[in-house]
């Protein structure tokens, strides 16, 4: 079947020129985008979605989420709101709840945040591991991430558990942890932070992690300056997440390399914690991703339009560079050339807007903006504009 998407007020490709289409079409074969062009000039196709004057824009794209989970932390949250600090510690809250947890109920709560995020706009979600800390946990949380995306990430160095030895556990995650989990991964991961991995520890995981087929990215400088995002960048990174506290030297790494600075303002937003300084890693030519890091603790947000006007809002970001980063440039954190943008022969995912343009994904912060959504072509039931 084809699709034919026209009367579009405003097309945001999203694509290198970040070029905005004014009374559009697009038709989409398969899953696939076959033409973009005038409205006027459109190809008849088989089923005909339209926009009425509507924005659209491509599908959002999660880089960094943690949705295998059990149960919420908002009393932590509350006592951080009343003035106690964030430390990173109660992650090991989330991984008593989860082991405690059935497969079924981490089931439930991963296909309810998905589809949470599905009817806001996000037709790609990465889902990490690293509630369990053992080699069972671990593997089932990954097992059961891989029902939801094919973008899955092996975290078991998310923290040491309680009582462990660090170098003992490093072991662990290096060998039959990561021989059970990495026939259900895509990348492997480390959380590279003071009070939770150094950089040597950081770096074995990752090479034995990169030896065993999985691709590498980073946890990198939340809480404070550290080696995570110099690390990351040396080893070929897919993308160094957080960057919250960078030197000169880190900005410079970024800029002159591969990796994308993955920035997750809804971390900051949570914990009242300084936010990313987005406009020195784009004025320095660094590649920037948005994300949700969607988790019970730190970030329990499921809305790439909220982490957008975050971005605008806090961060120095224009909305135009904010929507980007929040689909091209999540692509690019997942080294992914066949989402985030519009054109043709990229895989059709696609947000109609109740707003005649992207700028208003900042402008309107907070309003359910996501009128249709289209992904691999299909138009999602009960989504349909009117």
């Amino acid at each position: 079947m084809s699709l034919l998407v026209d009367d579009i007020g405003e097309l945001f490709t999203a694509d290198e020129d970040h070029a905005v289409l004014e009374d559009a079409a697009l038709v989409v074969e398969a899953d696939r985008i076959a033409w973009i062009g005038p409205a006027s000039e459109a190809p008849a196709a088989d089923e005909r979605l339209d926009a009425a004057g509507r924005a659209v824009i491509p599908g959002f794209v999660d880089s960094h989420a943690h949705l295998v989970f059990a149960a919420d932390r908002a009393a932590e949250f509350a006592a951080r709101m009343s003035g106690e600090p964030y430390t990173g510690g109660g992650i090991r809250t989330t991984v008593e709840a989860a082991r405690r947890a059935t497969d079924d109920e981490l089931r439930a709560t991963c296909a309810r945040l998905t589809a949470e995020m599905l009817r806001q706009g996000t037709t790609t979600v990465e889902i990490k591991s690293g509630y369990g800390l053992t080699v069972a946990d671990e593997e089932r949380q990954l097992r059961i991430a891989g029902e939801f995306t094919a973008e899955t990430t092996f975290l078991g160095a998310h923290t040491v558990p309680a009582g462990a030895d660090p170098e003992a556990y490093v072991d662990l995650v290096c060998g039959a942890m990561l021989e059970a989990c990495a026939p259900h991964a895509k990348w492997v991961d480390v959380f590279c932070e003071r009070g939770a991995f150094d950089g040597d520890q950081a770096r074995a995981v990752l090479t034995a992690g990169a030896a065993a087929g999985l691709a590498p990215r980073v946890h990198a400088n939340q809480l404070t300056a550290g080696p995570g995002v110099r690390l990351a960048v040396e080893i070929g990174a897919a993308s160094a997440d957080h960057c919250t506290h960078l030197t000169d030297a880190d900005v410079d790494a970024l800029a002159s390399g591969d990796t994308v600075a993955t920035l997750l303002p809804g971390a900051e937003f949570s914990t009242r914690s300084p936010y990313p300084d987005a406009r020195r890693l784009i004025d320095a030519g660094a590649a920037v991703a948005l994300a949700t890091d969607c988790n019970p603790g730190s970030s329990y947000t499921s809305s790439m339009a909220f982490c957008i006007a975050l971005a605008v809002r806090e961060m120095g970001m224009t909305p135009t560079e904010a929507v980007v980063a929040a689909t091209a440039g999540g692509a690019k954190a997942l080294r992914r050339g066949d989402i985030g943008r519009i054109a043709v022969g990229a895989r059709a995912d696609l947000v109609v807007l109740d707003a005649p343009g992207h700028v208003h994904l900042a402008y309107r912060p907070g309003t359910p903006l996501a009128a249709a959504v289209v992904r691999g072509g299909a138009v999602l039931p009960a989504t349909a504009p009117e």
